[in-house]
């Protein structure tokens, strides 16, 4: 999962991040709303944290352009005032859920999880694919009953692929989905989390690769493209 934080308190904003990060969330910081709509224009999120009181276009402008281009990104409004008539109109203006500062980053964690489930309507929040059971709330994965103990990376990257349910997911996005902006797009950190993830995941290989376009779990339902192959 990606989030764009939108907050205008720099060490509130770096710990927000850096919570998520321990959640394996991945997470940008815009402090501001042109910067906020500039990373909304370049990157995909999967959600948006977006305090209302920010410089430039305010957080409630930016939740209005998110709404009209039709991205169907869920909107986590966040606020120091608590009155009804604030969170009414927050909602009015497409926010998907409100939370008032100060609060626990436990809480918000629970809130963006239960965002992201929600916006893929029909999927489960414990995720099952050949063999593998993946329960992004408590963080843990077991295959074939059999717990697996993955790093932050690892299961950030397996929650994508199990989500494409054995579709083909290009390096390009796996380093959009599991890592921040900060990432280095000539890195090999994909490939080499992948091949970590390969080990930890155990035998038979459940990830394959598809030489010149991606990874991919290996259902058994699709025959394997000439291209497959194992690194």
């Amino acid at each position: 999962m990606r989030v764009l934080i939108v907050e205008d308190e720099p060490f509130l904003a770096e710990a927000v991040r850096d919570g998520l990060r321990l959640e394996a969330i991945a997470a940008d910081i815009a402090g501001d709303g042109d910067t906020a709509l500039e990373l909304l224009s370049v990157n995909s999120y999967d959600l948006a944290v977006l305090d209302r009181d920010i410089p430039g276009p305010s957080g409630d402008e930016v939740a209005r352009r998110i709404v009209a281009s039709g991205s169907g990104i869920p909107i986590l409004m966040l606020t120091a005032a608590d009155r009804i008539d604030d969170k009414a109109s927050g909602f009015e203006l497409g926010a998907d859920d409100y939370l008032t500062k100060p609060f626990e980053l436990r809480e918000l964690v629970m809130r963006l999880r239960a965002l992201d489930r929600r916006r893929a309507h029909a999927r489960p929040p414990v995720r099952q694919l050949a063999g593998l059971r993946l329960d992004p709330f408590r963080r843990e994965v077991f295959r074939d009953g059999r717990y697996i103990a993955l790093t932050r990376k690892q299961f950030a990257v397996l929650e994508v692929l199990v989500a494409a349910e054995g579709g083909v997911v290009s390096a390009e996005e796996l380093l959009e989905r599991a890592w921040d902006e900060n990432a280095d797009p000539f890195t090999n950190a994909v490939r080499i989390t992948v091949s970590a993830l390969r080990k930890r995941l155990g035998e038979p290989a459940l990830i394959s690769t598809v030489l010149g376009v991606g990874y991919r779990i290996d259902t058994g339902v699709a025959p394997a493209r000439p291209g497959d192959a194992h690194e």
